[in-house]
Order: structure tokens, then C-alpha cells, then sequence
């Protein structure tokens, strides 16, 4: 009985592995696993009800928690923010600073150094050359023009627009005049 089995067994696999065709595709549990569809950034697409593509947002709406910053990427919008004061809660101040430290370690202090005097990672292994320190005179910054640097990048600095938030953003800044301030001291 047992050999009647086996004989059927592999009559049967020989069977299955007969009907496999190299011209035609077999059948696909999952064929979206298999064949990958990569759709154009505002595309016509075939799920979307009648043909209808998808669309850009309407003009002057803002996305969800982004704020608009309004002072142009030139000298002379670096120079008016230069009177720009922090809009952060000066009744949180520690905490905003905390948070600041804690972000300034992660995305300034590779460069800036954690005390803002110029001496970070990079430039000690001479990655990067002319990070001035924060107590430098001729360097006249105050909150505003740090959030605007911040915003925009200057020089070799590229943007953190895009990793840190509106308030982040601020947090730093505000944190950055602390270490001015440790340093002229």
C-alpha cells in the first residue's frame, strides 16, 4: 500500500512539474508583490474615479504645522532679522532651552562645538574649515539672525528648515545666545 502511495506521489509532482512553461508566466498568489507599479508625482492614474489626476494644493493654503517665515533669503532680510525677537513663552525659558541644548547637541554641535566657540568634530578633523566662535565681535548675531540662518543657511551652512520646526527652530536660536553669552562672559 505504502508503494502504491509513494508511485502516486511522484506521479503527481511529475505531473505538476510538467505543466511549468518558460513562454508563459505561471499563475501569481500575489502579483503586486511581484511586479511593482511606480506612479509620476501628479500623474494621470487609473484608480482615481473618471480619469481624474491628482492635484497640486490650492494657491496660498499652508500645509498643517508649518508657519510661514516672511523675511526674505537676502542682506536685507538678514539685517531686519536681526530685530526679530523670539516669539517662544518667556515663562518656559529653561525648558526651551533644554529642548534647544538637546538639539543643538544633535544637529549644531558636530560643527559649531558644544560650547558655540567654533570647535566642533568636523572642524577639529579639518572636515570643514571656518566655523567662526560665537563670541566673535565682528559677528553680530541675535536670536533673529540665528533663526534666519537657521531658515535659510549662510555660506557652507546648509538649511535646517526642514529638520527642525517653527519652534524647534526658535529653541535653538534661543539656546545659541546662551552659549554667546557663556562664551563673552
Amino acid at each position: 500500500m505504502s508503494n502504491i502511495l509513494r508511485i502516486g506521489l511522484v506521479m503527481g509532482l511529475v505531473l505538476l512539474a510538467s505543466c511549468q512553461s518558460n513562454d508563459k508566466p505561471n499563475y501569481q498568489f500575489m502579483p503586486n508583490m511581484y511586479e511593482p507599479v511606480g506612479y509620476e508625482t501628479y500623474g494621470k492614474v487609473n484608480f482615481l474615479p473618471n480619469g481624474m489626476e491628482a492635484k497640486e494644493p490650492a494657491e496660498h493654503t499652508i500645509p498643517r504645522g508649518w508657519m510661514p517665515y516672511t523675511i526674505a533669503n537676502d542682506l536685507e532680510g538678514k539685517e531686519l532679522a536681526r530685530e526679530n525677537p523670539s516669539p517662544l513663552d518667556s515663562l518656559q525659558a529653561e525648558a526651551n532651552l533644554a529642548k534647544g541644548a538637546e538639539l543643538y547637541g544633535l544637529y549644531c554641535a558636530i560643527c559649531h562645538g558644544t560650547k558655540g566657540d567654533g570647535q566642533g568634530t568636523l572642524v577639529k578633523r579639518e572636515k570643514i574649515l571656518g566655523v567662526p566662535s560665537y563670541a566673535d565681535a565682528a559677528r553680530n548675531i541675535t536670536v533673529g539672525s540665528t533663526y534666519h540662518v537657521i531658515y535659510y543657511g549662510l555660506n557652507a551652512m546648509g538649511s535646517y528648515a526642514n529638520q527642525l520646526n517653527h519652534e524647534e527652530r526658535w529653541q535653538v536660536s534661543e539656546y545659541v545666545m546662551q552659549l554667546k553669552q557663556d562664551l563673552t562672559q
